[in-house]
């Protein structure tokens, strides 16, 4: 006949010519009202003061007065008797307040007799008055009022606000720098040299689609914090990656013709692991909450000019911006290593992580079947780190400065023939390997592939940047220097001078 307290049926609906009505006059469980609101998708005046809580014993005063108004307003008859069942009844809370705990709260004291008066003004009943605290039955209408907090909250309300002298004096003590202090100074600081960069700062919902996750088996379905009553099959689940988030913002833009997109966002994203599940005190073991920091990047990076031509988004401009984090963040080159990603998400893409062996992020070009689902037909540069991560390794740093250098740098130039396979990493990691004191830097300038090269073979032109800081570099210091970095290049990586 109906959905109780939610929505009504088409056969037991009053219409142009009923001529006999039986009246109902219900007290319905708020929580269970609002869950099968929710499930069923209805929002209606009968759910909306249902799930706030109605007054259980008031059923019968509002089913005399409903009979009474269709007697004399429509002229009927009241031909049945009454019939009430009342399985459980429902007896008015009692609270004991305090009256120490009243002034605590509310910052100024109130006799008792004042908040007893007020009480009774109330409609509420004093079970037992003492020196210190009172217990009251409160009224079953009074469905909002269940803790000590409520009952101050109704004497405050008469008693009035405005009646609470603000002191003239403000007791405090000096605060210190939590962790979280530090988190917020560095968001603003990476978030600040974004915007610096171009970017726009984006927000999107911590609700997703399960859809999303529906074909990937490294972000699967089953690891999705699901909800217990979805809004709607738009927003059943919790995300587990930034990612599908900024996809339809860049979607939305791209549609209305914005297709030069630099977008970055700060988010939680949320983990379901069902190994976790077993032990049923731990309830909150199977979920875990991590911080995240999303950049998107597509479209052109340089608009073109009568100067310079046109400059599409590459994947070095994105691994630049990460590039550009780390180095705020005052992680250096050095202590990060990057490898081929296997992530379903990404084309081609790497995955970044510190020399230990701890994972940071990831970053690449990503695949066509990610971009269908947001109906994304131009390439999406993306990377997602570690938030959590990179702050634990910041706030460890110390800043330290040292007076500038008196001698010059001495600058060399390599070119390499290397196999295919061979990265820049390596190259970097055995250079970085051969000469610790004395190498300032290194840096790559040139790649070549193709014609006058073997098959299977490319090479790759580096710049080594020497210096002591205490004395001037010898001839002999300097060739002992690159003797070593050729003799590792050649055995450990295979590499030609060209």
């Amino acid at each position: 006949m109906c959905i109780a307290g939610v929505f009504g049926g088409l056969d037991s609906g009053v219409t142009e010519s009923t001529t006999s009505v039986f009246l109902e006059s219900a007290y319905f469980n708020p929580t269970s009202v609002r869950k099968t609101a929710r499930r069923h998708g209805l929002n209606t005046d009968s759910s909306f003061r249902f799930e706030r809580g109605v007054d259980p014993n008031n059923t019968t005063y509002v089913l005399h007065l409903a009979a009474l108004m269709v007697k004399e307003l429509a002229g009927g008859t009241i031909t049945g008797p009454e019939i009430d069942i009342y399985p459980s009844v429902i007896e008015p809370a009692e609270v004991t307040l305090d009256f120490d705990y009243a002034t605590r709260l509310v910052g100024k004291h109130i006799p008792s007799d004042t908040m007893i008066a007020i009480l009774k003004s109330l409609e509420m009943e004093i079970v037992n008055a003492g020196e210190k605290d009172v217990t009251v039955k409160v009224p079953t209408y009074r469905v909002d009022v269940t803790r000590p907090c409520d009952v101050v909250e109704d004497i405050l309300r008469i008693y009035g606000y405005n009646n609470v002298e603000i002191s003239s004096t403000v007791h405090s003590s000096l605060s210190y720098k939590s962790r979280e202090d530090e988190e917020n100074r560095l968001r603003d600081l990476i978030s600040e040299q974004l915007c610096g960069e171009g970017f726009n700062e984006i927000l999107n919902n911590s609700l997703t689609r399960e859809a999303y996750y529906a074909d990937l088996e490294q972000m699967s379905a089953g690891h999705c914090v699901r909800l217990l009553n979805p809004l709607s099959n738009d927003l059943n689940v919790m995300r587990q990656t930034l990612l599908f988030g900024g996809l339809e913002s860049a979607s939305h833009n791209i549609n209305r013709r914005e297709s030069d997109l630099l977008m970055y966002e700060f988010g939680n994203v949320y983990i379901f692991n069902p190994e976790a599940k077993g032990n049923p005190e731990a309830v909150l073991a199977p979920y875990r909450q991590h911080s995240r920091l999303g950049i998107w990047m597509s479209g052109l990076i340089r608009q073109p000019s009568w100067a310079r031509p046109a400059a599409e988004v590459t994947f070095y401009d994105l691994k630049a911006v990460v590039a550009n984090i780390l180095r705020r963040l005052g992680i250096s080159a050095s202590e990060i290593k990057y490898t081929t990603s296997a992530n379903e998400i990404y084309a081609a893409g790497l995955d970044i992580s510190t020399r230990s062996g701890k994972q940071i992020g990831s970053l690449g070009i990503l695949a066509k079947k990610i971009l269908n689902k947001a109906d994304i037909k131009q390439a999406v540069m993306y990377a997602e780190l570690d938030w959590n991560t990179l702050v634990g390794l910041s706030v460890k740093k110390k800043v330290t400065f040292a007076a500038l250098p008196k001698t010059q740098a001495v600058k060399r130039d390599l070119a390499l023939l290397l196999d295919k396979n061979i990265t820049m990493e390596r190259v970097e990691a055995t250079v970085r390997a051969s000469e610790k004191r004395l190498l300032k830097d290194i840096s790559l300038f040139d790649v070549y592939e193709g014609k006058n090269l073997p098959e299977g073979k490319k090479s790759y032109a580096i710049t080594l940047t020497l210096q002591d800081d205490e004395k001037t570099l010898q001839d002999k210091q300097i060739e002992a220097v690159m003797s070593k970095v050729i003799t590792n290049l050649t055995k450990q990586l295979g590499a030609e001078l060209r």
